[in-house]
């Protein structure tokens, strides 16, 4: 079996590398897809690998052997990839370094530390309390009687009695999310010793808690004054947990990481960042956008990353867009993205439509159909900018289409 001398590191869509593999762990990356693996035809026991979108680390444990670490970075500079992360969870909130990456160059160690640090601004001043309702059997009446249960479990007979009360209580949806989020990141790899140190802190801050159950609904909160505090962390809390992180046992195989899948990161921050920039034109954004078909018989549907309806209910759509990371090369975007806009504009009876990518050799480009006359415009976001500035290009780009919605 080939030996891996230390962990296999590579580049977001970067070209492909040669690397010594056990054989089952290269086949388990082939099959888990989280990057392109195949055997090297020339070396053998080596495998070429080649990263996608998918951006963070994961540990590769085979059976007899001890793991192998694949990390992922991404070609934007970490601070900009939580800044269009956290735009997207929480735009009204954020603010430019609000969520601190330290000097952490990669995915895994820059999450963590960031998470570790807004659960410490969180609870410094201790933890929030809220009600729970609890049921429960009981000797004496606590709360209020269920009486439904009452009949069909004891059969009108006095006691016990089927209860249910309110407890203010540590124990609240809030503080599960931030202990649950705190556990996953402790049980991946790649967690720098300092910051694992802090997190087993917090953890222990965090104990009387109840842990969640796996494969349970993640609990629901809703922003209010007394989360005020907690919301940053929480936002990052449900980024951990809300299935982008990597747990699969193939056979006897075991693979375990966090991920975040970079076509994802820029589509959800495009859709927000546009919802917020045409707020002060009216109308409502709506993201992955349904109810849109392609034919008549609403056989064929489709889903838009993005539609801008008019006022009223329902309103008629203004604009359409989709987001697509990916870059230009010498020949240009390719076809399918224009073709796939087209019947997006044709069954939404849309004049124009807009695809907005993640770079490119000019801002915009515009390209008229032959006989319907369809305007489908290609639009380009420069992500080695600032902040400001990207968010900039952003309300241009809603001032542009707010402009052909209205015949400006």
């Amino acid at each position: 079996m080939s030996v891996v001398a230390g962990p296999v590191d590579l580049i977001e869509h970067a070209r492909a590398v040669r690397r010594p593999l056990p054989e089952a762990v290269g086949r388990a990356l082939a099959a888990s897809r989280i990057v392109e693996a195949a055997p090297d035809l020339y070396v053998a026991g080596h495998w070429c690998l080649k990263a996608g979108s998918k951006v963070g680390a994961v540990s590769v444990t085979v059976p007899g052997a001890g793991p192998v670490t694949v990390r992922i970075t991404p070609k934007v500079p970490m601070a900009r990839l939580f800044f269009l992360l956290g735009y997207s969870l929480d735009p009204r909130g954020w603010r430019d370094g609000q969520v601190d990456v330290a000097e952490h160059r990669e995915v895994l160690p820059a999450l963590a530390h960031a998470f570790e640090r807004q659960v410490e601004g969180a609870i410094r001043a201790g933890l929030i309390q809220g009600y729970r309702t609890n049921e429960d059997t009981a000797l004496v009446v606590r709360g209020r009687i269920r009486e439904a249960e009452q009949v069909r479990k004891r059969f009108g007979a006095a006691l016990p009695v089927e209860i249910a009360y309110d407890e203010f209580t540590t124990d609240i949806p809030e503080n599960r999310l931030l202990r649950a989020a705190t556990e996953r990141l402790l049980r991946l790899p790649g967690v720098p010793r300092p910051v694992r140190a802090r997190l087993l802190h917090q953890r222990t801050r965090l104990a009387d808690v109840s842990p969640l159950v796996r494969g349970q609904r993640l609990p629901e909160w809703r922003p209010s004054r007394l989360n005020a505090r907690y919301q940053h962390a929480l936002h990052l809390a449900g980024a951990i947990l809300d299935g982008a992180s990597a747990e699969h046992r193939p056979g006897g195989l075991r693979i375990d990481g966090f991920l975040f899948d970079m076509n994802k990161v820029f589509e959800d921050f495009v859709c927000v960042a546009l919802r917020e920039a045409l707020y002060p034109y009216g109308g409502r954004g709506v993201l992955q956008a349904k109810g849109v078909h392609l034919d008549e018989e609403e056989r064929v549907r489709m889903q838009p990353d993005f539609v801008w309806y008019g006022d009223g209910n329902p309103g008629r759509p203004l604009a359409v867009v989709d987001a697509k990371y990916k870059v230009e090369n010498k020949y240009g975007y390719p076809g399918a993205d224009l073709y796939q806009m087209l019947a997006y504009c044709t069954a939404l009876g849309l004049p124009a439509g807009h695809l907005v990518y993640a770079k490119g050799n000019a801002p915009h480009a515009g390209h008229r159909v032959r006989e319907a006359g369809i305007v489908l415009h290609q639009h380009a976001l420069d992500l080695d900018q600032s902040p400001e500035s990207l968010l900039t290009e952003v309300k241009e780009l809603a001032r542009e289409m707010a402009a052909t919605a209205h015949g400006c």
